[in-house]
């Protein structure tokens, strides 16, 4: 399963930035795995924080192989402690039952926020201990598949800012600018973004000083 998009939203870009559609001509499709069940990608996004995804994906294998499919019946059954023993911190496991007895007990209801706005999930869902902006956003587009998410806090969407459009640095004012050019279809930009900061377009570089540390990729 892969993020869904087609001509229109490739044609809606060319027509707002040349350069991006330019970039967009050399690449062509992007294919990025989505994932559509909300509640294990929270899961997984809780194991996977600060560590490899080499380890993240181990992990969530060895879940899986010792007590079958990632679900809140499923989880909810498990002992902090059971999770702590396949290699998941006492506080992520912490995390990831607080979250599924919310899910349980009704109190978040995971497919209500299929209907609400963008600024909504986000606040429900990095409300929920381990999940941050940035990794809402993630969720929203890898998983629910939102139209229209432009992440400032993943540092690899502001390398490919800067490499698209030959800047030092992406402030919030310039991020803005360019998030309100790609809407209402900023996820497809993003796909692009990702693709020219992993080196896509060969002869495009990174204008930001040296002293930059290299940002992490998105999976």
């Amino acid at each position: 399963m892969y993020i869904e998009y087609g001509q229109a939203e490739i044609d809606y870009l060319k027509k707002k930035d040349r350069v991006l559609g330019e970039a967009i001509d050399i690449i062509g499709h992007v294919n990025r795995a989505a994932d559509s069940d909300l509640y294990s990608s929270v899961v997984r996004s809780i194991i996977g924080q600060q560590i490899s995804t080499a380890a993240q994906v181990t992990i969530c294998n060895r879940l899986q192989d010792t007590h079958g499919e990632i679900t809140p019946a499923a989880l909810h059954a498990i002992p902090a402690e059971t999770l702590q023993k396949i290699g998941i911190s006492y506080r992520k496991a912490d995390y990831i039952k607080s979250f599924t007895e919310k899910v349980v007990s009704g109190d978040l209801d995971l497919q209500a926020l299929y209907d609400k706005p963008d600024d909504e999930v986000i606040r429900e869902l990095s409300a929920l201990q381990g999940i941050g902006v940035w990794t809402a956003e993630m969720l929203m587009l890898f998983c629910m598949q939102r139209p229209d998410i432009v992440s400032f806090g993943d540092l690899a969407i502001q390398r490919g800012m800067r490499m698209l459009y030959h800047h030092r640095k992406i402030d919030r004012k310039l991020f803005d600018k360019y998030k309100r050019r790609y809407s209402p279809h900023g996820t497809v930009a993003s796909l692009y973004l990702w693709a020219v900061a992993g080196g896509a377009v060969p002869e495009m570089r990174d204008y930001a000083p040296k002293a930059m540390a290299k940002p992490r990729m998105k999976k």
